[in-house]
């Protein structure tokens, strides 16, 4: 494990808790090298992010997110990643208007972090209001050669429109069809037809929440290389984790 880094970010009073970044790898098994890392908010005594971003009020919650971005682009350059860096980003947040990529971009730039190592990953948290106002957001920073993302595909609300309208680098699957896939017929053949789809649009299929090897078997099978879940590694919080390559053999 790479050795960890001051992690505790202070925050302004009132724009939320105190908190710091978990690093969890995204793998490409077949070719045993990191693909990503992404960052994921932590409560400083450990607390998820569902429990930090709770305490965030509406509106200060783009304000808490760019903090975020910002800690976790600093912490990547402290811990000499090599990988792509994967941020979160919320639809709304982006659709329309463009600082979060500059805001990225500048940390990166400050950092000596280069801006292609960066990957965007819009969340499905909620309904996109202005879809043509996402893809254009994205188009106009592609030139800085990021990678984009859509995280939790299939978990809620209108994937495939989304999918429709933004065609990014990558799409994540969510672990609700990840889950058991080895004994599920009906979602072995979801995700089938979905990497088919993807294939034909040139877009990588990450497979999230992957923690049996019976699981990574049946999705490498169905041509799924890109993998995240406790089976390779656990998130660790101002580290850069161990991968456990062999886990899924």
């Amino acid at each position: 494990m790479t050795q960890g880094t001051d992690a505790h970010t202070p925050l302004s009073p009132g724009i939320g808790p105190d908190f710091t970044i978990a690093f969890q790898p995204i793998v490409d098994a077949a070719r045993r090298e990191v693909f990503a890392h992404e960052a994921l908010v932590r409560g400083l005594s450990g607390e998820g992010a569902v429990d930090i971003l709770s305490r965030v009020e509406a509106r200060h919650r783009f304000a808490f997110h760019e903090a975020c971005r910002v800690r976790a682009i600093e912490m990547a350059a402290q811990l000499g990643m090599t990988s792509r860096l994967s941020l979160n980003v919320m639809p709304n947040d982006v659709a329309g208007q463009t600082e979060c990529f500059r805001t990225a971009i500048d940390t990166a730039k400050r950092c000596d972090f280069p801006a292609n190592q960066l990957m965007f990953e819009i969340t499905e948290g909620e309904r996109v209001i202005n879809l043509p106002g996402l893809a254009a957001s994205f188009h106009i920073f592609r030139r800085y050669g990021f990678t984009s993302a859509i995280d939790d595909f299939g978990a809620a609300y209108a994937s495939f429109e989304l999918l429709a309208a933004f065609q990014p680098d990558v799409v994540k699957v969510d672990m609700s069809l990840v889950r058991d896939i080895h004994v599920d017929p009906v979602r072995v053949a979801i995700v089938k037809g979905f990497v088919t789809t993807c294939s034909e649009l040139d877009i990588k299929v990450i497979a999230e929440g992957v923690e049996a090897p019976e699981e990574a078997r049946v999705l490498r099978e169905l041509g799924v290389s890109l993998f995240q879940g406790f089976l390779f590694a656990r998130p660790a919080i101002g580290a850069l984790p161990e991968v456990a390559w062999d886990a899924a053999d």
